[in-house]
């Protein structure tokens, strides 16, 4: 049978009534063929069905023009080009590509007089970063007097002038699996500069509208070629169909396989600096944050769980939250669309897109799409179409331009009441500032300040010395950062060691202390005692000038960028050495120390031509002070030329990942080596083990993972290690490590956690708070370390702060030169762990390093990088490649 409608009806879902629905564009109608279920009935009758059917949430198998995307009659101007006049196709066909966004975007800029289009950077992949300004035409000229009054009101709490304008920031797929967003963007971007109708009018007329398309445009790039590579002439929705199973590691994450969406604080990554180079210049009063989530889900909105909120964050923020989402419910009550909020999903980490915005004075909110991983695929509440979720992404973003202009009034007043709130707090706290220091390692101090003033973070450099608890600091290597200041709550949660919690249920970390992450002492000052603090200026290395002549050169390994300095040196071909044991040596400088694991570079070997020159040059650039010693006799410790100088060799890193490997985890560690380090790393998919050469490597790095390897895989990895090769592996990495008999350690098991916790009396409704009692999503532990063991040299404390996201228990009753780290008896630090939890860690093994023939194998409990933001024991992983050779 054939039926004919007309555009009203759009399409049919195919698989509802077993149909294809195609368009005739010349006729501008949509043509159904196939057979029906319905073919008994009244032609009425079958209109009606297929009505019902294209109403419903899920209804669209294909694309559509832009202009059925929007409100019925929009008042569109024709000459602005529509995005299917330039892609190519109608929005919902094909996924875009980053490149075929910018592009549309470009034009936009170029034909409409209502935005203009800014590059505020590039991705790791050279994509740009875009962000389109949209407002009315007359209000060009007005924008930096709004942008600077509307700054003013955030940091200084005035009031708003009547009339003063709204900034609302969209942003849309931080992860670019989730790429609903950014197509809608297309149709966002387009309405506004299009349509005259009320709302667009209403909208632009005196408020300002930021845009940013695309947080993570590699990521997006990666997706659409995944989706559009796997897509038919006729779509599969069934959810086994590969389009919807991505290879590792999927578009989620950025170049180096980060989440994006936790680096809203750290600021690893170039797209996350340009964000918030952004959000701080604007100030926005919303800033909103569309994602996907799974496909049996439906549509999510904030407000987020109530009890996980961030304590920071002023019940008004909720308030406000609330009466936006008046709006969201309208729109979608309106459309018959399933949704939900208030649960799921918290408001707890400031490193996410949603919450950032909540420690600052604005609105941060968060959209969730249920996902159809392609184009469509089905799901326990019908098809979902890409079509539809985009659609659905658009209604929302119209849904907040009209909640903010309902509530203009309180949106506008809110930065004061932020600010007078703020002040309250300030006044009530009996800790007037914090204090950092770090007296040997410039970088770390430096990396803490950077990151103050990318978030508009006052801070003090000391004129003069400072003293806390009963302690005095050098002020050349101090911080001081005044809690008297309007990022207030975004400092106490940048310090928090809070350990109790209303709810113990996180989305993410518990957890996010940066001094901690840094390796880096900090106490809290009184009022009075920060009175004494002076302004002064930051501590620079001081680079010795490096003599052509030299006996020899040392630098020491303290410097967070001394294992990159060393690296450099080795790939130019120097013969530098590892001193295990410590000594005085004279130098250009006079007599100087030199502790363990300081690098020598004995001249009087063959070295490169002009290896003084090069030595300089590598100091510089590295900022680590190389000293120039002009005797190889020493009056403390070991002379130049002992056999305790041991030969460091250019590390050859093969690093494991593919099917079953954790991405994030793979991409710490590839990122950390190639972007601090500056080491050339292969990555191969695990199953490639027993393809190739092992001996052609120095070092194999195994991320957290399942892994299952062959006979044949296992024996040649043994018998590698025993060459002299070193194995490293990390989190559950550990349980293989165990059954092959490379690490003599036990590795808990999901049944040694479940035992600890008593079940008796606990009802069906209790299961989900038990669970998350049991897990550790994000908290920093504290472990003794033997600073004489390799791994370990450069530390100085007796003890390190690492961040466990596992509750992975490793026990070992070698000694303690196999076992250089291990929890202390009350080992929580920070964050949330279940006390049981807590008891079962303290003591066991942190760090396991023991030799195997003559290689060795290195365990680490935790994850050194993670997020790439953990400074203080990412040199754990340095120390394991560069001076692997002084374990023995």
């Amino acid at each position: 049978m054939m039926k004919v409608f007309r555009t009203g009806f759009w399409m049919g879902i195919q698989k509802a009534v077993r149909c294809v629905v195609t368009r005739d564009r010349a006729q501008d109608t949509y043509v159904l063929t196939g057979k029906t279920s319905l073919k008994q009935h009244s032609s009425q009758r079958l209109a009606l069905a297929m009505l019902l059917i294209c109403s419903s949430p899920f209804s669209f198998a294909a694309g559509k023009p832009a202009t059925d995307y929007l409100p019925v009659n929009s008042a569109l101007n024709p000459d602005i080009p529509t995005p299917e006049s330039v892609l190519g196709y109608d929005v919902g066909t094909w996924h875009v590509r980053h490149d075929q966004l910018v592009r549309y975007m470009q034009v936009l800029a170029e034909s409409s007089d209502r935005i203009s289009l800014e590059v505020t950077g590039y991705t790791h992949e050279q994509r740009p970063l875009l962000l389109l300004t949209i407002t009315a035409p007359q209000n060009r000229d007005k924008l930096p007097q709004w942008q600077k009054a509307h700054v003013e009101n955030v940091t200084q709490g005035t009031r708003a002038e009547d009339g003063a304008p709204l900034v609302l920031y969209m942003g849309y797929s931080v992860h670019g699996n989730e790429p609903s967003g950014a197509n809608a963007s297309l149709l966002v971007a387009y309405y506004l500069a299009a349509s005259n109708d009320a709302r667009v009018t209403s909208l632009l007329s005196d408020n300002v509208v930021l845009l940013d398309p695309s947080f993570n445009p590699d990521g997006l790039s990666r997706f659409a070629q995944w989706a559009n590579m796997h897509k038919g002439q006729v779509l599969s929705s069934d959810p086994e169909h590969r389009e919807h199973n991505e290879g590792w590691p999927n578009g989620r994450t950025n170049h180096y396989w980060f989440d994006l969406n936790r680096d809203w604080l750290m600021l690893i990554h170039p797209e996350s600096r340009a964000r918030i180079k952004q959000f701080q210049k604007w100030r926005p009063h919303v800033l909103t944050d569309f994602h996907e989530m799974g496909t049996d889900s439906t549509y999510f909105f904030q407000p987020g769980v109530p009890s996980r909120k961030n304590p920071f964050t002023p019940e008004g923020n909720v308030r406000l939250t609330e009466a936006l989402a008046d709006s969201f419910i309208q729109a979608f009550d309106d459309q018959k669309n399933l949704y939900f909020s208030e649960e799921g999903f918290d408001d707890f980490y400031y490193g996410k897109g949603s919450t950032y915005p909540d420690a600052q004075g604005s609105i941060g909110i968060l959209f969730e799409q249920a996902s159809s991983r392609g184009h469509l695929q089905d799901s326990i509440n019908g098809p979902v179409a890409f079509a539809q979720t985009i659609q659905n992404q658009f209604t929302m973003s119209l849904a907040v331009f009209d909640g903010a202009l309902k509530n203009k009034a309180a949106l506008t007043e809110y930065p004061r009441r932020f600010y007078n709130e703020t002040q309250s707090l300030i006044k009530d706290d009996d800790i007037a500032a914090y204090v950092l220091h770090e007296p040997k390692d410039a970088w770390r101090l430096k990396r803490a300040k950077w990151v103050f003033e990318q978030h508009g973070i006052d801070f003090i450099v000391p004129e003069n010395d400072v003293s806390a608890d009963d302690k005095t600091f050098a002020a050349a290597h101090t911080l001081v950062v005044p809690l008297n200041q309007q990022k207030y709550r975004l400092i106490k949660s940048l310090f928090s060691t809070q350990q109790q919690f209303p709810d113990n249920t996180f989305y993410d970390v518990s957890n996010w202390n940066l001094p901690l992450a840094f390796d880096l002492g900090f106490s809290s000052l009184t009022a009075r005692e920060l009175k004494r603090v002076k302004r002064g200026e930051l501590h620079q290395n001081e680079l010795p000038a490096v003599a052509s002549d030299a006996y020899g050169y040392a630098f020491e390994w303290h410097h967070f960028t001394s294992p990159a300095l060393l690296q450099a040196l080795l790939s130019a071909g120097v013969d530098a050495r590892i001193a295990t044991t410590s000594f005085n040596a004279m130098t250009t400088q006079g007599e100087r120390a030199f502790e363990l694991g300081s690098i020598v570079v004995p001249a009087g070997v063959v070295q490169p031509e002009n290896v003084g020159a090069l030595i300089a040059s590598a100091s510089a650039k590295h900022q680590v002070p190389v000293y120039s010693i002009t005797s190889g006799s020493t009056s403390v410790g070991s002379d130049l030329g002992s056999r305790s100088m041991v030969p460091a060799r250019a590390p050859k890193v093969l690093v494991i990942g593919g099917e079953g490997t954790n991405p994030y985890q793979v991409g710490e560690i590839w990122h950390h080596l190639d972007t601090q380090i500056g080491m050339p790393v292969t990555l191969i998919e695990q199953e490639r083990l027993g393809r190739i050469t092992l001996a052609d490597y120095s070092h194999i790095v195994f991320a957290s993972g399942r892994y299952d390897l062959n006979d044949k895989q296992s024996n040649a990895i043994s018998e590698w290690v025993k060459a002299g090769g070193t194995l490293i592996g990390q989190m559950s990495a550990l349980s293989l490590f165990s059954k092959e008999k490379w690490l003599s350690v036990q590795v808990s098991d999901r049944n040694d956690v479940d035992r600890l916790f008593d079940e008796s009396g606990l009802t069906y409704a209790d299961r989900s708070a038990l669970a998350a009692k049991k897990l550790i999503a994000g908290a920093v532990y504290i472990a003794n370390i033997d600073v004489t063991h390799p791994l370990f040299y450069g530390f100085d404390e007796p003890y390190l702060h690492v961040f466990k996201t596992a509750n992975t228990v490793v026990s070992s009753s070698q000694s303690p030169f196999n076992v250089p780290a291990r929890y202390t008896r009350s080992p929580l630090v920070a964050g949330y762990s279940a006390d049981v939890l807590a008891e079962k860690i303290a003591g066991s093994a942190a760090v396991v390093a023991q030799p195997m023939g003559r290689g060795r194998v290195i365990g680490f409990t935790d994850n050194p990088q993670f997020r790439g933001y953990w400074y203080g024991t990412s040199k754990l992983m340095s120390n394991a490649l560069l001076l692997s050779e002084a374990i023995r």
